[in-house]
């Protein structure tokens, strides 16, 4: 009998997952909007409707698969993640034979902007959260949620911490093709990546590999400012430079949203991810999955 996955935030890392574990596992995915779920079904996923805003609406879930892999953003309001606090509520559920029915393991995917702005230090997992945004700060309530559910429950729960993700359908080529400027090289600060196809091979390999208690950054190799990223794509593709501008310019010429991400600087490090999960990067850096993408936009 197949192992069973229940997918919580089916968007496109989790379209990418599904064929992956097709083949060994019976996946089933929680549907905010059931039309979403078509592209799902060809890979033979299950869909179970929910809304991780209605604690309410997540009955099913409870017994319902031996793997959780949390993929779903926190709301955009709040210090506390309330989407997890619901849905670990529905996972552990109480049977009218007063038994719990517990998953097996619960993978969380978090965001490496849990570790704030480290003016471009190299780090690794072992550094001390400090939160720069309130986008960051929901996810590491997220973080401290599913630690203490699986210690309380004794589940075996692994967390990713995943930087910016890019696919060919997935470049700042919107931002270029409108000249939103950058940083001068001064200014800029170190962002990372990861290939959405690494990440989804990634979460595979942490259902497989990853060990209970356990964070670990889903990264690639590449260590790149931001103004050099964009300039990487724009090369790509042929199209015009971003401009770049001294940070005490920037009023008025980028979004509060984007400039939280470009006043953040680290280098990350990914030796555990690829010792313990045993993962090999198909796309090590950035230049590699952007000349891919050219391939992918070429076939388009």
């Amino acid at each position: 009998m197949k192992k069973t996955v229940l997918m919580i935030g089916c968007g496109d890392i989790a379209l990418r997952i599904a064929p992956l574990l097709q083949e060994k596992y019976r996946v089933f995915g929680l549907f905010r909007h059931p039309d979403k779920a078509r592209p799902f079904r060809s890979f033979g996923v299950s869909a179970i409707a929910g809304d991780l805003d209605r604690r309410s609406s997540l009955k099913k879930l409870a017994g319902i698969a031996q793997t959780i892999i949390h993929l779903a953003p926190p709301p955009n309001h709040g210090a506390r993640d309330t989407r997890t606090a619901n849905l670990l509520a529905a996972l552990t559920k109480w049977t009218k034979g007063k038994s719990k029915i517990l998953p097996q393991q619960l993978v969380y995917i978090s965001t490496s902007g849990v570790y704030g702005d480290c003016q471009g230090e190299i780090i690794n997992e072992t550094r001390c959260l400090n939160p720069f945004n309130a986008r960051s700060v929901r996810r590491v309530s997220a973080e401290n949620q599913v630690r203490a559910w699986g210690r309380r429950n004794h589940i075996p729960v692994s967390i990713l911490r995943v930087p910016g993700i890019y696919a060919g359908d997935r470049l700042p080529l919107k931002r270029i093709y409108e000249g939103i400027p950058a940083f001068t090289t001064q200014d800029d600060g170190y962002t990372n990546h990861i290939h959405a196809d690494d990440l989804a091979r990634i979460i595979c390999a942490a259902i497989r590999y990853g060990k209970s208690g356990r964070v670990y950054n889903a990264t690639d190799d590449t260590q790149m400012k931001m103004g050099d990223y964009f300039d990487l794509v724009a090369d790509h593709f042929n199209l015009p430079r971003p401009p770049r501008i001294p940070r005490d310019q920037v009023a008025g010429q980028i979004s509060p949203g984007m400039l939280s991400f470009m006043n953040e600087s680290r280098r990350i490090s990914n030796a555990r991810m690829k010792k313990e999960l045993h993962v090999t990067l198909r796309y090590p850096t950035v230049a590699a999955g952007v000349k891919e993408a050219i391939a992918y936009s070429g076939s388009t």
